[in-house]
């Protein structure tokens, strides 16, 4: 059943949600967030891919920058970097220009590609949207990196999309109950702008349940 729009989620949430569920939570929910080298690069990298104007042509490639998207279907709302829209007859008309052009989302990040898939997850979340706004296939998509400047063609699998629901819906479900989750630490804690915030050492400590059966238990 498709989502009201004042219950849409930021699509970017989904990056945090992969990476981190509480430090999602801690952002999304909670409106906790603090600066580090690593968020001020990645804005310094999106400014600059969305700094050539909203639209280019070359040839038949139709470049458009931060294109807001949305999807009713998965509850959220966000922007693209950069669309590539490429002429072909299995397109979709677009408004005061001649032809049908097929969209291909591109996603800027800083750094290079991840062990992780949070960066596919989130441009598979773009290509569902594009896909639900413009009513056409949208079968890859790509992820440029700002380190290797390397450009990473991705297959948008029914397998990433089947998880870009299956997250999405989880999301909701959390913002609904407005719960910040403990998780499991590690040394991905580090990297976590938000350590500070989040005080990852708590998500170690016993419950106040588990805590009490314990001495309870030895006082048998």
């Amino acid at each position: 059943m498709p989502y009201p729009e004042e219950e849409y989620l930021l699509l970017s949430g989904i990056q945090h949600f992969v990476f981190c569920r509480r430090q999602w939570a801690l952002i999304h929910i909670e409106q906790q967030w603090q600066e580090s080298l690593r968020t001020v690069e990645g804005q310094i990298l999106h400014e600059r891919a969305h700094d050539s104007g909203l639209s280019e042509k070359r040839g038949e490639l139709l470049i458009t920058r931060s294109m807001p998207i949305c999807s009713a279907e998965l509850g959220i709302t966000g922007s693209c970097d950069v669309v590539e829209f490429q002429q072909s007859d299995s397109g979709v008309p677009l408004h005061g220009r001649a032809g049908r052009y097929l969209p291909m989302p591109v996603e800027y990040k800083r750094g290079k590609p991840k062990q992780d898939h949070a960066d596919i997850l989130q441009l598979c979340a773009q290509a569902l949207c594009l896909e639900e706004m413009l009513v056409c296939p949208v079968p890859i998509g790509c992820l440029y990196y700002g380190e290797t400047r390397h450009r990473l063609e991705v297959e948008l699998t029914s397998e990433l999309r089947q998880e870009v629901v299956d997250i999405t819906a989880e999301m909701h479900d959390l913002f609904r109950r407005r719960h910040t989750p403990k998780v499991k630490t590690g040394s991905f804690c580090r990297a976590c702008s938000l350590q500070e915030i989040c005080l990852p050492k708590l998500c170690k400590s016993i419950a106040v349940s588990k805590y009490l059966d314990s001495r309870l238990g030895e006082s048998e």
